[in-house]
């Protein structure tokens, strides 16, 4: 097995244990449950979940050419937040059983096509990117989601190793961030990451620039499930540091 196909292997696996804890906690709640609200605005658990069985859809035929792939579904509508809540109202006509359901087979189809493939493929998923990024992108979608579902039935989780991989999509998602926010980064500066808990980091040993703190706290930044003032135990040295603390986002 080559490193690349080894790095799939391990992403695509976590990415099954995250989806997993996931359903566990889904199919242990109650009726009401579903209808809570949720940190998102508008959102309860129930339009949470829709949301990522339609993404999930969209995941497959986005990876194996399916009908249903990214470009061709946000396409239909005026804008990307349109498509989104989409997905959320086809989730409002089930009831929860419904939407667990649909979400529980769209995610493991999605997970057998990514295993499916070439550890050199890649998904034409927003700017595209290679497999080992997208199956990231699908655990950290679902992180995140599952952030506002476990805040809105009180069953906070626990931050595992697998955040790790958040942590590295989140760093290399850095320069679509400043574009979004049209800012140029510092010429001439280069960053490192130095987390903890779980530990992990990146970046050239000799960076000009550094983050460090929790692994936690920078997910839920680069997730936008906090603000950079929430973000306290993160240390900034340096501009591009706190460049990226002010600008974080890791999806489109």
């Amino acid at each position: 097995m080559t490193d690349k196909a080894a790095a799939v292997r391990v992403v695509l696996d976590d990415l099954e244990a995250e989806e997993a804890d996931l359903e566990r906690l889904l199919s242990s709640l109650g009726g009401d449950q579903w209808a809570r609200p949720t940190p998102a605005a508008g959102w309860d658990v129930r339009d949470q979940v829709a949301h990522l069985a339609d993404t999930e859809e969209a995941a497959h035929d986005t990876a194996t050419g399916g009908p249903r792939n990214l470009g061709d579904e946000v396409a239909k509508f005026e804008n990307g937040d349109a498509w989104t809540e989409s997905g959320c109202e086809k989730g409002r006509v089930l009831d929860p059983a419904a939407v667990l359901a649909w979400w529980a087979g769209a995610r493991r189809r999605t997970l057998a096509a990514l295993r499916s493939l070439d550890p050199d493929a890649r998904v034409p998923w927003g700017l595209g990117m290679g497999l080992r990024a997208f199956g990231t992108a699908r655990l950290m979608e679902h992180w995140a989601h599952g952030l506002d579902i476990r805040a809105a039935v009180g069953r906070p989780g626990t931050d595992t190793d697998r955040l790790r991989h958040v942590a590295w999509i989140g760093a290399n998602a850095l320069p679509y961030a400043f574009g979004v926010a049209g800012v140029e980064p510092p010429p001439g500066r280069i960053l490192r990451f130095e987390l903890t808990g779980p530990d992990c980091a990146f970046g050239p040993a000799d960076a000009t620039d550094v983050i460090r703190g929790p692994t936690g706290q920078w997910c839920r930044l680069a997730v936008q499930r906090i603000g950079c003032g929430q973000a306290t135990d993160l240390v900034a040295e340096g501009p591009l540091a706190e460049l990226a603390l002010a600008h974080a986002r890791a999806f489109l």
